[in-house]
């Protein structure tokens, strides 16, 4: 069956405060356990804040190393499901109950397989 990554995007600034998402935490819950009710679920998780990440490039053979983001943006990934499904409808049917989607965004990608 394909995989898929159901990426959730926040706003970099600017989003539900502390209290707004506690409100909304029974809401992911929920979501989380329907997903994994549903068999589809394969892992996921929320991701810290974007000033805690550390980006890596080589450039001209030299190898960069910068704090935070590289792309400024206005919206930031805040966290992934990972999903076996049937199909890409079977996803969408299920990303449509997000959260998120009511202040951020949804990103439904195919996990590429490389053929051997």
């Amino acid at each position: 069956m394909p995989q898929y990554l159901m990426l959730i995007y926040v706003p970099a600034e600017g989003g539900p405060t502390p209290e707004e998402m506690a409100e909304m935490s029974p809401r992911w819950d929920a979501f989380t356990e329907n997903l994994q009710a549903s068999g589809l679920y394969l892992a996921g998780d929320a991701l810290e804040r974007t000033d805690t990440a550390t980006t890596l490039r080589e450039r001209n053979g030299e190898l960069q190393i910068t704090d935070g983001p590289f792309a400024e943006t206005k919206e930031a990934l805040g966290g992934y499901y990972l999903v076996d499904a049937p199909d890409l409808d079977t996803v969408l049917e299920h990303a449509k109950g997000m959260p998120n989607i009511r202040y951020g965004s949804v990103e439904v990608r195919p996990i590429w397989h490389r053929s051997s």
